[in-house]
């Protein structure tokens, strides 16, 4: 298993894989993926996240509203969430967080809905899959108090803006997952970040079909391509494709306790 990585965030329900999503997983599990986590976006998609983690013993499914979906659950309630959380492929809540790039969803909203996924993540004693967009301070401000009230577990997923957002995640017990956006020719910066990053903080996604990794940036991506994500960033640490696929994947399963080795 040292050599063997996990996705921790990839949408193996969307349309790029409908015609094809057992080739998807055989390739990846050729290519050193030994789990994949299918995250959800809306109520409406889990029938199909959870016939696909049933289905497939590598791949396990969460549950939550994406801040772009916010508008559409405006009356959300924690039971609506914790419901689906009994299913025992079912090992994190989320994605959920901010995003005010889009603003797809008033603010107010996705804030609210935000603590509710937060509340679902105490009660069920599953991680929080963070999404979080143009919306750092904001984001910070939730987590830091929400965290007073009541300690919750989680991660910031696919990272890829500030030092204060990665630092007060780390100050806070949350992890990091890292995405193909490493990879860029314009992410110098986040690079920079990463560098100083603990190892035993890290993890790894392809946020599939998006984000695919450099040479294959423009494609479609998949859960195969983040053995090239995966290589880079150990190589940008500085330490063997072993030491960091065995740092990830025991940090994987140290957060997702649900999920079995």
């Amino acid at each position: 298993m040292s050599n063997k990585i996990v996705d921790s965030h990839c949408h193996l329900n969307f349309p790029q894989f409908k015609d094809n999503l057992k080739e998807v997983v055989q390739k990846a599990l050729d290519n050193k993926v030994s789990k994949m986590l299918t995250i959800s976006t809306k109520l409406n998609e889990i029938n199909e996240l959870e016939e696909i983690s049933n289905v497939y013993p590598e791949v396990y499914n969460s549950i939550g509203v994406h801040p772009h979906e916010c508008k559409n659950y405006k009356n959300l309630s924690l039971e609506d969430l914790l419901k689906y959380t009994k299913n025992p492929k079912c090992i994190g809540i989320g994605e959920t967080g901010l995003d005010f790039y889009y603003e797809n969803s008033p603010k107010e909203l996705q804030t609210k809905l935000f603590k509710i996924h937060i509340e679902a993540a105490r009660k069920s004693s599953l991680p929080l899959i963070v999404h979080t967009r143009n919306a750092d301070i904001e984001t910070i401000q939730i987590l830091k108090s929400e965290m007073k009230k009541e300690k919750f577990f989680g991660l910031i997923h696919c990272f890829s803006t500030s030092q204060e957002l990665a630092e007060s995640a780390i100050d806070l017990g949350l992890y990091i997952s890292l995405s193909g956006i490493v990879t860029f020719d314009k992410s110098n910066e986040l690079r920079n970040i990463i560098k100083e990053l603990p190892v035993d903080r890290l993890l790894v996604e392809t946020d599939a079909p998006y984000l695919a990794p450099v040479p294959y940036r423009g494609k479609c991506n998949e859960p195969a391509y983040l053995i090239k994500t995966a290589q880079f960033i150990s190589n940008l640490l500085g330490i063997s494709f072993e030491n960091f696929a065995k740092h990830t994947t025991n940090n994987f399963y140290k957060l997702f306790t649900k999920a079995k080795q």
